[in-house]
């Protein structure tokens, strides 16, 4: 997800953890949110899967958020993760619906080992996590993989280290120690709970193969993607990948920290892993029908930034003229936006996942979607 600050109306602005200026929220465009979705008609009616419906002006006159309805619309039921077995010893912990700050994780229980595989946003959500990885394991876990530095999977890091040892690509812990707990205050309604910060303590740089008794797990990072620090667990003898969030099922995907041609290069190298099951970051577990849909959408992203930057189009313009058309049915449509802003800055010739004013695009995605994205945390 994001590790930034953003500077909405009651809450305090701060740089995001990448170092970018935050910068105030433009105003609201003439006519509303421009989602264009079908069901947008200048003035949101209808969002999708727990975004709110016949909303309240979501802008004030200044043209700031209005935090008071955003909060209100935050009190929805949470839906009841589930641990989905895929091969003997290989599980996913699949959290609905898969939106902002709510994440999968994983585990492999071998036999002298368990790896945990990502953690939870909440204190809550993360002892829930543990709860249910002693049901299938007799076993605490030993070992926890971070797939990538935002705060939806490693807040919770403290619920199992110690004992476990964490792993991670070695730029994720550098940008977890810089990006710290900012991701809390982008959304202070959420019930965090205690979510110290718990780095990794083990790092690598291109890959690590861990040995839980007769079982293979295979880590590795394959280049700039959803961030700079991707790290994907293949288990080869089971043929289960665990993607982190590169990879999105029901869900919009999000490059704006990491690379849209990268992530085709990284698509295309994990295709070759010939996997039968795989766990995206966030949505159901699937197959490799997963790698189709989730190219489909980047390869859309390039061509209508490649059209837009040709006519000397804002981001913003592209976005608020573009039909989101077979793409309409993902949650959280609005991160447009910040994948439009990372497919800019490669038509500019920055190179995949240069550091760009993430904080002024996610500013800019507020303003397409009309107010701060719905988080359930």
């Amino acid at each position: 997800m994001l590790a930034l600050l953003v500077n909405v109306s009651g809450v305090p602005s701060a740089a995001d953890a990448l170092g970018t200026r935050v910068r105030r929220l433009p105003e609201m465009p003439a006519g509303g949110c421009r989602r264009r979705s079908p069901d947008c008609g200048g003035k949101c009616t209808s969002f999708r899967r727990g975004f709110a419906t016949g909303l309240e002006k979501p802008w004030n006159r200044g043209g700031q958020l209005n935090r008071a309805s955003s909060l209100a619309r935050n009190h929805v039921p949470v839906k009841t993760p589930r641990m989905q077995q895929l091969a003997p010893g290989i599980y996913a912990y699949v959290q609905p619906d898969g939106g902002w700050c709510i994440n999968n994780a994983g585990v492999v229980i071998g036999e002298d080992t368990t790896v945990v595989i990502d953690t939870a946003a909440t204190e809550r959500r993360a002892r829930l996590l543990r709860e249910e990885i002693a049901k299938v394991s007799l076993r605490t876990p030993n070992l926890l993989v971070n797939t990538h530095f935002h705060g939806d999977h490693h807040f919770g890091n403290a619920q199992f280290s110690p004992p476990a040892t964490i792993v991670a690509h070695e730029v994720a812990r550098t940008e977890i120690i810089e990006a710290g707990l900012g991701l809390r205050q982008l959304w202070p309604q959420v019930e965090w709970g205690e979510t110290p910060l718990t780095p990794p303590t083990l790092t690598f740089h291109d890959a690590i193969t861990i040995h839980a008794g007769q079982t293979r797990i295979e880590l590795m990072h394959l280049g700039p993607a959803h961030t700079t620090n991707d790290i994907f667990v293949w288990v080869p003898e089971s043929r289960v990948l665990f993607a982190g969030d590169v990879l999105w099922n029901g869900v919009t995907p999000f490059c704006l920290m990491g690379s849209i041609a990268g992530s085709l290069q990284v698509i295309e190298r994990l295709r070759e892993l010939d996997p039968v099951l795989i766990v995206p970051g966030h949505g159901d577990v699937g197959g490799p029908e997963l790698f189709d849909a989730n190219e489909a959408y980047l390869r859309w992203i390039q061509d209508i930034a490649r059209d837009g930057h040709a006519s000397g189009l804002s981001t913003l313009e592209v976005a608020s003229k573009t039909d989101l058309g077979e793409f309409a049915g993902l949650l959280d449509p609005e991160r447009l936006v910040g994948n439009l802003h990372r497919a800019y800055a490669e038509l500019a010739g920055l190179a995949p996942g240069a550091r760009i004013d993430v904080a002024a695009a996610f500013g800019e995605m507020v303003a397409h979607h009309g107010r701060l994205p719905d988080c359930h945390a």
